[in-house]
């Protein structure tokens, strides 16, 4: 059975004193969580929420990362210092990063693969757009990127891989993906990660990543195929968080 877990993308957010506050308040609250919890701040944060949260079980993550094992890259950040500072994940792909910085699958593979060879799990994001669910190839394309960005993936590596479906057409836009359509991608995704790693297909943890918040979290957890989700703005309140970790009890409510 696949351990749900629940990541927290804080983006461009919290300086080292909000970051602090917020670990004080957070921790004590999901000191009796179930679920792997993971926390994703700004490269700034790393290293003093990473001493923070030492010993507490809840892992660290990056945003993003560098293939790179060294070299002229200004402003990037090598998986071997992702080391350094304790990151147990890192995020790649995500819909901002590819966007915005014209993130290709191949790059977003190389990066998957360069953080497995340093014994960082990567959370490899995946989605398709309003324009491309509206032509109705959701599927097509989420499967498209999903290969693209595992080519580089060993099958002997890939159930320390997590993917995290991103529905970028329901963020932002007022359009809400409901479980029903969110576990239809999902069983879409499972299907071809068993076509690329046979069995161990069924262990890859997918989380997913539209706007969960607490009042949400209960339903989506309760599909199939939907392991855990990537929280953006509700990660961000340790209250809000803290109730997306504990989502069965959120359901009893």
């Amino acid at each position: 059975m696949r351990k749900p877990i629940l990541a927290a993308n804080w983006k461009m957010q919290k300086t080292i004193p909000e970051a602090i506050e917020f670990a004080e308040a957070f921790l004590p609250l999901v000191a009796d969580a179930e679920v792997d919890v993971v926390i994703a701040p700004p490269f700034t944060l790393l290293d003093r929420l990473g001493a923070k949260l030492s010993g507490s079980g809840i892992a660290l993550a990056a945003q993003n990362v560098n293939p790179n094992e060294s070299g002229a890259f200004t402003g990037e950040i090598a998986p071997g210092m992702l080391v350094d500072l304790g990151c147990q994940y890192a995020i790649v792909g995500h819909s901002e990063r590819r966007a915005l910085y014209g993130e290709t699958d191949a790059l977003v593979s190389q990066k998957a693969a360069s953080l497995l060879n340093h014994d960082i799990r990567p959370i490899v994001c995946v989605g398709e757009t309003l324009e491309q669910r509206d032509a109705g190839s959701a599927l097509s394309v989420v499967a498209e990127q999903l290969r693209g960005s595992l080519a580089e993936v060993a099958s002997d590596r890939a159930s320390e891989v997590v993917i995290a479906y991103e529905p970028v057409w329901a963020i932002g836009t007022g359009r809400t993906a409901t479980p029903q359509i969110a576990q239809e991608v999902h069983e879409s995704i499972r299907s071809v990660l068993g076509d690329l790693f046979g069995a161990v297909g069924g262990e890859i943890r997918i989380q997913y990543g539209g706007s969960v918040k607490p009042e949400t979290v209960y339903d989506l957890m309760n599909q199939p195929d939907i392991d855990g989700a990537l929280v953006g703005g509700a990660s961000l309140d340790p209250e809000a968080f803290s109730r997306i970790v504990h989502f069965e009890r959120e359901g009893s409510q």
